[in-house]
C-alpha cells in the first residue's frame, strides 16, 4: 500500500534530502553564477523601494516575532514584485500542492506531499519558488524541504531557481535534474545590517529572471 507523507515530516535535514532524492551539492563552481556574475545595477529608484521594504519590515519585525505569512507580505512578494515576476511572461501561483512519488514501481512506494508558498511559472514551467518561515526559524534549516519541493518540478529538463527567506535572512539555491541531481546555495543576505543587502537580493532576482528568459 502507497503511503502517503508530508514534506515537512520527513525531510529535516540535507542528509533526508540527498539521500531520499539521490541529491547531492555540486562541487563546480560555474554551476551556480548567477547570484554573483552579469549582475546589473538598480536605479535609484529601485534603491529608494528596497529601503521602504527594509524600513518597513525592521517597523513589524521590532514588536517580536513575524508569522510565514507576514514575513511573506513584507519581504517575499515585495521583492518578486519589483523583480517582475507577477508581469508577462511569468505567472504566479500561491500555495501550490505539490506530490513527489519514491519507488513508483515499488507497492509499497511514497508518496511526498507539500505545499510551495508562492511558485512561478513560464509557459507551465517552474522557474523560481519562494519558501518563507517566520522569523524564529532559520533559513538555512528550510533549505532542506526547499530543495524536496524543487524536486517536485516536472519538467526536469531545465533547472528550477528557489529563494528562502525567514526576514533576517535570504538565501539563494539552484537545481538541476537534468542527469546527476545537484544544486547549490549563495550567500545570506539580511536586510537588518544598515548597509541595505536587499540591493543585491534584487540584483540578483533580476539576473535570474534575465537568465530564465533568455533559455
Amino acid at each position: 500500500m502507497v503511503q502517503k507523507t508530508a514534506i515537512t515530516d520527513v525531510i529535516k535535514t540535507f542528509a533526508d534530502v540527498e539521500s531520499r532524492f539521490n541529491l547531492r551539492r555540486t562541487s563546480d563552481k560555474g554551476f551556480f553564477t548567477e547570484w554573483y556574475e552579469g549582475l546589473s545595477e538598480i536605479t535609484e529608484g529601485e534603491r529608494e523601494s528596497l529601503d521602504l521594504i527594509r524600513r518597513r519590515y525592521l517597523y513589524h519585525l521590532a514588536g517580536g516575532g513575524l508569522t510565514e505569512g507576514t514575513v511573506t507580505l513584507l519581504m517575499g512578494s515585495p521583492l518578486l514584485e519589483k523583480t517582475g515576476f507577477y508581469d508577462p511572461p511569468f505567472k504566479i501561483r500561491g500555495e501550490a500542492s505539490v506530490e513527489i512519488v519514491l519507488d513508483e514501481d515499488d507497492a509499497d512506494g511514497e508518496i511526498l506531499r507539500g505545499r510551495i508558498d508562492v511558485l512561478v511559472v513560464q509557459n507551465r514551467f517552474w522557474v523560481a519558488l519562494l519558501e518563507s518561515k517566520r522569523t524564529t526559524i532559520s533559513a538555512m534549516s528550510a533549505l532542506p524541504q526547499t530543495l524536496a519541493y524543487m524536486m517536485a518540478n516536472p519538467n526536469r529538463d531545465k533547472s528550477v531557481f528557489g529563494v528562502v527567506t525567514n526576514g533576517n535572512e535570504i538565501i539563494f539555491v539552484k537545481l538541476s535534474q537534468q542527469g546527476v541531481c545537484q544544486y547549490d546555495v549563495s550567500d545570506i543576505f539580511s536586510p537588518v545590517p544598515l548597509r541595505n543587502r536587499l540591493y543585491d537580493v534584487l540584483m540578483i532576482l533580476k539576473r535570474i529572471g534575465q537568465v530564465i528568459t533568455e533559455e
